[in-house]
């Protein structure tokens, strides 16, 4: 079973009455595994974007109910390792499921199965859990191409149940959430009751950041950046928040700043109304572009960020 540093948190006493496990969410770039997670969590535990790559850290997002508690591990994109991020991304995906107590196989109703899926599939298996199928974004997929995504996915070996939802409409989201409760084995729980990540708070702001940078770049600016929070400090009743945008070169550079500085204004405006619903308070934040060469091969600029 799934473990969170060795330990889980005790809540439950009487955890013979209890069920608690993770789950994790498998699937090719872009198919809507943080939309879902956020769904079934209810909040907003990991950022979307329809860019390749979003998720670069294993984020747990934590749903409680009365007598369970369900841990989706939304699991970077399953892909090709090309460099060292990448390979750490990798890594952490097999890691994940080799500790998981489920996991969900989630395809993309529009474009159907194809060799990544399959790929993807396989790795499931060998993790000798139970896996569900969710054939997700049914609400933007016409009625062929969603009956031939699901002929598709029952065709695929290992998968117990299917499931067609949109986690972004909520459709079909209650039988599968209620099947993959019914996976969870006895036990306590992890987290505390009211606990929706296990992500640092200034990861979580760190990503609100990284989240507006993709919805205003295209080409190879979304893969360059990473961002980090360097301070956070309560000052005249606000809280004063420091962050450097990594790029790795001056041409990236040039264009986050953009022309007379529009647009780095731009993703600090939509970042800080993020942060403050995050926070719940008044936020000014000051953001700085800065270039490091290279990053996603350097050891340890990746562990200072925490993606392991």
């Amino acid at each position: 079973m799934g473990q969170l540093n060795g330990t889980p948190t005790g809540q439950a006493d009487h955890h013979s009455a209890t069920r608690s496990g993770f789950i994790a969410l498998a699937g090719r770039p872009n198919v809507g595994k943080s939309t879902l997670a956020n769904a079934i969590v209810g909040a907003k535990v990991a950022i979307v974007s329809d860019k390749p790559q979003t998720t670069r850290r294993a984020i747990r997002g934590v749903a409680t109910g009365p007598d369970w508690q369900l841990v989706l591990v939304d699991l970077p994109g399953v892909q090709r390792p090309r460099d060292i991020l990448t390979s750490r991304m990798q890594r952490r995906v097999e890691q994940e499921l080799a500790e998981a107590d489920g996991c969900l196989l989630m395809i993309n109703a529009q474009e159907g199965v194809g060799p990544g899926d399959r790929f993807i599939a396989g790795l499931l298996r060998a993790a000798a859990v139970p896996v569900a199928i969710a054939v997700n974004k049914l609400d933007r997929a016409t009625d062929p191409q969603l009956l031939a995504a699901l002929q598709a996915a029952a065709d695929l070996e290992g998968g117990e149940e299917i499931f067609p939802v949109s986690a972004r409409t909520g459709e079909g989201m209650q039988p599968l959430t209620e099947y993959l409760i019914s996976l969870l084995p006895p036990g306590p729980f992890y987290f505390a009751p009211e606990q929706r990540s296990d992500q640092p708070e200034m990861v979580r702001l760190a990503e609100l950041v990284r989240e507006q940078v993709l919805r205003r770049t295209r080409e190879e600016i979304p893969h360059a950046v990473e961002v980090q929070i360097e301070s956070m400090e309560p000052e005249d009743g606000l809280i004063r928040i420091a962050g450097v945008v990594l790029v790795e070169t001056e041409s990236q550079k040039g264009i986050l700043i953009g022309a007379a500085g529009r647009m780095i204004k731009s993703i600090g405006v939509a970042a800080r109304r993020a942060i403050e619903s995050e926070l719940g308070a008044r936020v000014h934040l000051e953001l700085k572009v800065r270039v490091r060469r290279h990053w996603r091969a350097d050891e340890g600029v990746l562990d200072r960020l925490g993606i392991e």
